[in-house]
């Protein structure tokens, strides 16, 4: 297995890496992704993969939602983290972003991180299920996964993100936003 981050053509990227998908429609929206990626560095053993910053329309949202800026990370977690020790960092991270307790499904936020997948592990508990149970769904999960890991076979998948996305069948508006920084 590699060890580099980076080496686009590993298809077992999944078995030591986390990905996560990440949304903002409140605030700076670009700016509050860019700032989670500096976040989510200091969990990883190595430099995290990023994806370019997407615009999309909402999705299963309130009415006149915002827009959402949406981008994903690859990283490798550090020692001994689990599905759930990460799953908390990410909420506190969302928290320092100004995130509430929810009181309508899907509301505006500021920043939204979700756990797509912890290394290669199924995982269902209370709080958790891995992979992430809607990712294959939602075009603005997979087209920035695409750049990151286009011939991963995630978890409970048979197809690589690349063929999820070309298969896919949705209404979502979804254009690149900026190079990501």
């Amino acid at each position: 297995m590699s060890t580099d981050i980076h080496d686009e053509q590993d298809e077992n990227i999944p078995e030591h890496l986390c990905l996560i998908s990440l949304g903002s429609n409140l605030g700076d929206s670009a700016d509050n992704i860019k700032r989670a990626f500096r976040a989510l560095q200091i969990h990883s053993l190595l430099p995290i993969r990023k994806s370019s910053l997407w615009q999309s329309t909402p999705v299963d949202c309130p009415p006149d939602s915002p827009d959402f800026i949406n981008a994903a990370a690859a990283f490798v977690p550090l020692e001994n983290e689990t599905p759930e020790s990460l799953l908390l960092k990410l909420q506190q991270i969302e928290i320092q972003f100004g995130r509430q307790p929810k009181t309508v499904l899907n509301e505006p936020r500021a920043l939204d991180l979700d756990l797509i997948t912890f290394k290669n592990e199924i995982h269902t508990s209370e709080s958790l299920t891995l992979p992430h149970p809607r990712f294959h769904q939602r075009r603005f999960v997979l087209e920035p996964l695409m750049e990151i890991t286009p011939h991963a076979i995630l978890p409970g998948q048979t197809q690589t993100v690349a063929k999820l996305l070309a298969d896919l069948d949705t209404d979502e508006a979804l254009t690149l936003h900026s190079a990501h920084g």
